[in-house]
């Protein structure tokens, strides 16, 4: 089978690769993958981001975001069959540790993931455990249910601390899961949805997904715009997707006093916080990782399966696995929001 890999250290070094069909082993599914999405993650490993280079072992198949139908069932594998539709979790988690055995799988000590610490969905095949496997109606197109696992960030962003219902809602970054974020906010209720980035296509693409302005955080105050279309309030929720320093003071001081902090994109490099301003202004800090399991996968796939967003307009683009590098050049040029590859396109 083919399979699109990371092949050696450094930017770059994304080409398409040969390997055996892998088997399924005990408590093991294998998927035949029918759509996978290329995300944030891949393109830190594009990069060489410093905690992939500590942990990845090259060469390594891609890919984490996926929809496929399983064709064959390892020992000892329950509650699923082959021909089933699944997406999958991206955590492979242990289910033994502390975070575990709280209910907190997605905060897991020896969380793995595929297309990092295994081989991953960017190929014909893909083997994973089976725990890890969400099964989907047979009806739902697989470029969605591949945008599943995404969009339960996204989910899991409006849903912490305070919620969205019936608040005002900043999102800034419009990647991939903002524009998720902006579609989830609006179906669970805000009253208000304000979306910043700098990038054209992303802020007229959040004002159809359903944000009621939208801001170039570069070429105005962030803070003043959203002043402004909020009588000078600030909003309740400023959920940050950016990963920019200026990205984080600029939501933070869009916040009005009290409000919720949420922290999806952190900045690469360390950065000075004044405590003081933080004291002041008393907002709630609040972290987001990955989804809650499986908790947010049933709130998310509500919205999905009952039509209440729509994740089709963040698929900018479909391509053969042949062609998928040409989607990390699209990203890289600020010309694609979500490609999704397909292994028999």
């Amino acid at each position: 089978m083919f399979g699109l890999s990371k092949i050696e250290n450094g930017v770059g070094g994304i080409a398409l690769t040969e390997h055996a069909e892998p088997d399924a082993g005990p408590g093991e599914i294998r998927l035949k993958v029918a759509a996978a999405g290329i995300c944030g993650t891949d393109m830190q490993i594009y990069h060489w981001a410093p905690r992939m280079a500590r942990r990845m072992a090259l060469p390594r198949i891609l890919g984490h975001e996926v929809s496929g139908v399983i064709d064959q069932l390892g020992d000892d594998v329950e509650g699923l069959a082959i021909g089933d539709h699944v997406s999958l979790e991206s955590h492979i988690f242990c289910g033994t540790c502390d975070p575990c055995r709280r209910g907190r799988a997605h905060l897991c000590e020896a969380t793995q993931y595929p297309g990092i610490d295994i081989d991953g969905a960017f190929a014909d095949y893909v083997v994973v455990p089976a725990r890890i496997a969400w099964r989907n109606p047979a009806e739902l197109p697989h470029e969605i249910a591949a945008m599943l696992e995404p969009f339960g960030i996204a989910v899991h962003a409006c849903l912490e601390g305070s919620g969205v219902a019936n608040q005002r809602v900043l999102i800034n970054g419009c990647g991939p899961i903002g524009l998720m974020a902006v579609t989830a906010a609006r179906a669970l209720g805000a009253r208000q949805v304000l979306a910043a980035d700098p990038n054209g296509l992303r802020r007229n693409q959040a004002e159809q997904m359903g944000a009621d302005y939208s801001f170039d955080p570069v070429a105005v105050d962030l803070a003043a715009a959203v002043g402004d279309v909020t009588g000078q309030v600030g909003v309740d929720v400023a959920i940050e997707f950016s990963g920019q320093e200026a990205g984080f003071r600029a939501a933070m001081a869009s916040l009005t006093k009290g409000g919720d902090f949420r922290l999806v994109g952190a900045p690469a490099h360390p950065m000075e916080l004044d405590l003081t301003q933080w004291l002041l202004r008393c907002p709630t800090i609040i972290n987001i990782h990955g989804r809650r399991i499986w908790r947010t996968w049933e709130q998310s796939t509500e919205l999905v399966y009952n039509n209440k967003v729509d994740l089709a307009p963040v698929m900018s683009h479909q391509l053969p696995l042949a062609e998928g590098a040409r989607g990390f050049e699209l990203i890289l040029q600020g010309e694609a929001l979500k490609p999704i590859l397909v292994p028999n396109g």
